[in-house]
């Protein structure tokens, strides 16, 4: 590069970093994209930019988006769409897609979506700052390269749009599982883990300012596994020394416990392959950290199991679930359920009814088989299940999770549950609404408490969704 060339971008740098610029944030999908854009938006702040939630006052407007399912890329294709008419009023106006969407298209989004100026890989994030000299001075910026190392364990998130209350912690990245329906680990990578000193060092920044709650968050939290760096695959490689020494999810989730006893401490996402009795029993031990685990099944039939790659049998699951009952009763557990997965039967639909039967979760994410472009399984398979069959497939499960979900609620009726208020009740100014420990939303009469709070409610009412109650405190 010519020193003329390195003193305009140093000027422009400069010029940017004074200019107090605003940037307009939104995310799509999993918990990992909406804790990634706070890593986003320390960064961009950084680099001279305020945050704000005025889309007209932005200079740039980032999407944090999900390639999970086809629905999901849809619905950024068609909020990009939106963003035209602003795009030609502000002729400064930048535009970036970050995340699994980006990664999966890569340089050909700049191609199909003619409004976007920067594409952002969920390991290029600290490239940013360069990508945005490079769209400041006209050209186009792309950056999709994924990473071997936790990228962005030094890096202390802006909580956007926080409550002040709970927090996202992400502990590892990426994911080795590659089920045959899941793009994951073609958008993310493989499985790496982050320093367990910076995992503590941002709970307690954390504390510090007064939060109450963190969610420990990973592709798949119990395959956790810190040796000193490096991905999770090449642990055999690893010295004695570092074998010895090594942390794995149960062992750190006993560290954030005993660090922090007055946080209450969720994690997700649960693998049922990975998750182990030590994990159950450090849940047990430890008061603070809340009875709930949100264990993906994706199916009750072992045959279609099989087909997705899905590392656990019928019988192991519902074995794995015996565990947690024994140990700790009063556990709250929530699934992932896919349906019309290629060459679905209606037997294997109903074992997963019947499966559902036995475990009488507390609720669930259900979802239509969607073909997901570069999978084993859109590869191999047909998407030959026929898309009427889907759905009535799919209102069934829904329809049974919500009996069953009534079901757990009604369970609460007359007993006592800590709450920890987060917010105002969506349907009531007057009332409080915050969860319980098994991850239930509660709603009850303000009184005198406020957000932050953990308050004794009592349960008098619920839906299948909320319990409703009054404070006794």
């Amino acid at each position: 590069m010519s020193v003329k060339l390195q003193t305009k971008r140093i000027k422009a740098k400069k010029d940017l970093k004074t200019s107090s610029k605003k940037f307009y944030i939104e995310s799509y999908g999993c918990q990992m994209n909406f804790a990634d854009s706070e890593v986003v938006a320390s960064i961009i702040s950084k680099e001279g930019y305020d945050s704000t939630r005025n889309l007209n006052d932005a200079d740039l407007i980032l999407l944090n988006t999900c390639s999970i399912r086809e629905k999901a890329e849809t619905t950024v294709r068609k909020r990009l769409e939106s963003f035209n008419k602003l795009k030609r009023s502000n002729k400064h106006l930048k535009v970036g897609v970050l995340g699994c969407m980006a990664e999966r298209l890569k340089s050909k989004f700049l191609e199909e979506e003619k409004i976007v100026d920067l594409v952002v890989g969920p390991d290029a994030y600290k490239d940013i700052p360069n990508l945005l000299e490079e769209i400041n001075e006209g050209r186009n910026a792309v950056n999709v390269i994924l990473s071997k190392e936790e990228t962005y364990g030094d890096i202390n998130p802006v909580r956007l749009s926080s409550n002040g209350v709970t927090a996202f912690v992400s502990i590892t990245r990426g994911c080795d599982n590659m089920c045959t329906f899941c793009v994951v680990p073609f958008t993310r990578g493989r499985e790496r883990s982050r320093d367990p000193k910076s995992i503590l060092e941002e709970i307690q920044n954390l504390k510090d300012s007064n939060y109450k709650e963190i969610t420990l968050l990973g592709q798949n939290v119990d395959s956790y596994l810190w040796y000193g760096g490096g991905l999770k695959k090449d642990f055999k490689k690893a010295s004695s020394l570092q074998k010895k020494t090594s942390i794995d999810f149960a062992k750190l989730l006993k560290l954030v416990g005993e660090a922090f006893p007055e946080i209450r401490i969720r994690f997700s996402t649960s693998n049922p392959q990975d998750m182990n009795l030590d994990v159950i029993k450090t849940m047990a031990s430890y008061a603070n950290i809340c009875n709930y685990i949100h264990l993906p099944v994706q199916s009750g039939s072992n045959s279609v199991l099989k087909e997705m790659n899905r590392q656990h049998t019928r019988k192991e699951y519902l074995e794995l679930i015996k565990q947690i009952k024994n140990l700790i009763p009063n556990c709250g557990i929530s699934h992932d359920m896919i349906t019309g997965f290629p060459n679905e039967t209606d037997e294997d639909h109903n074992q997963t009814l019947s499966l559902m039967k036995e475990v009488k979760y507390d609720f669930g994410y259900m979802f239509k088989y969607s073909e997901r472009p570069g999978t084993f399984a859109a590869k191999k398979f047909e998407d030959n299940v026929d898309e009427e069959v889907k759905k009535v497939r799919l209102q069934e499960i829904i329809d049974l999770q919500q009996s069953h979900s009534k079901f757990r609620t009604k369970q609460y009726i007359g007993k006592t549950v800590e709450v920890l208020i987060e917010k105002e009740s969506k349907k009531s100014n007057s009332h409080w609404a915050g969860r319980n420990e098994q991850n239930t939303v509660v709603v009850f009469p303000k009184k005198s408490h406020k957000i932050g709070d953990f308050v004794n409610v009592k349960i008098n009412d619920c839906t299948s969704a909320t319990l409703i109650g009054e404070s006794i405190d």
